[in-house]
């Protein structure tokens, strides 16, 4: 696909998940600069100027993929490259190290989370996430007996991709509408989510919903974990800035409303750290006031 086309599809949702728009982002990018007529290096950095500019505007809560992007940019503003071929060669190889740093990173936390689960236990989650859908039949595979309770997810219904899934790797799983998750929270063992950023305060940005489950946990003293790698780490942070919530079309959530009436569709919320039990990554299950220390150890190129 080309940036416009990945552009447009992370907009529409036609690709979604913080991991999945990651990929898509850095291979776009990848192909843009690679098919790219040039003779200057100072046309090269437009086009990757523009072209990240144009992924990154697609969705404006989706950190994963700003540090993919950032992560081909510093490569080739570091590297010596004088021709096409070796111009060639330095972003097909900054493409491969990242991909294969976010594949690496997801087979770890999935190993991680998977180890969690134990036989009978009832599993809530909500939206979807590729990292709790990859944890979750991972523990499926190795046998264990449990059950899953799913939300729908509105107004976009993204809880239908996760129960697709799951019934389809033969978990036993239920639907409920979002705001049941309360009555049902006494048959929970624990909650299992995935984030799309994660700030330097530990708190997790989230599908919107996700605070209310988390409240409800907390309420009810259910554990309430986040499955994400530490790639989801917003840098910005650090310095003040807030993660942008997104504001998506009111027309997921009434296509004709009277007139008069105002409607407010934001995609994201804020889950505290505070009720957090723990953030399940590929270092290992930590507690969301140490995300800045994970980082260094892992990511210092994000810093």
């Amino acid at each position: 696909m080309t940036i416009q086309e990945t552009a447009e599809k992370i907009k529409a949702l036609e690709i979604q998940g913080a991991t999945n728009i990651a990929v898509e982002a850095v291979k776009a990018l990848g192909k843009e600069l690679r098919g790219k007529e040039w003779s200057t290096s100072g046309q090269v950095y437009n086009i990757l100027k523009t072209s990240m500019e144009l992924l990154i505007g697609s969705r404006a809560t989706e950190p994963m993929m700003r540090n993919g992007l950032k992560y081909i940019d510093s490569r080739i503003h570091e590297a010596t490259w004088s021709n096409e071929m070796g111009f060639r060669k330095l972003v097909q190889d900054a493409e491969n190290n990242i991909l294969e740093i976010f594949t690496d990173a997801k087979t770890k936390m999935v190993e991680v989370g998977a180890k969690r689960i134990e036989n009978g236990d009832t599993v809530l989650t909500h939206c979807h996430s590729s990292g709790v859908t990859g944890t979750i039949i991972k523990a499926r595979e190795q046998g264990k007996d449990f059950k899953v309770i799913q939300t729908e997810t509105r107004p976009k219904y993204q809880g239908r991709i996760t129960a697709r899934e799951l019934v389809e790797a033969g978990v036993d799983t239920t639907m409920i509408v979002d705001s049941a998750a309360r009555h049902y929270m006494k048959e929970i063992d624990f909650v299992l989510v995935g984030a799309d950023a994660l700030t330097s305060e530990g708190n997790v940005i989230n599908k919107i919903g996700t605070s209310q489950v988390a409240l409800s946990a907390w309420e009810a003293r259910v554990p309430f974990y986040v499955v994400s790698t530490l790639l989801k780490f917003d840098p910005v942070t650090i310095h003040g800035a807030y993660e942008t919530i997104e504001e998506r079309n009111t027309d997921e959530i009434w296509s004709d409303p009277p007139e008069g009436l105002k409607i407010r569709n934001p995609a994201f919320d804020i889950t505290r750290r505070d009720y957090i039990h723990g953030l399940i990554t590929e270092e290992g299950i930590i507690s969301p006031h140490s995300i800045l220390e994970a980082i260094h150890r892992h990511y210092p190129w994000m810093l």
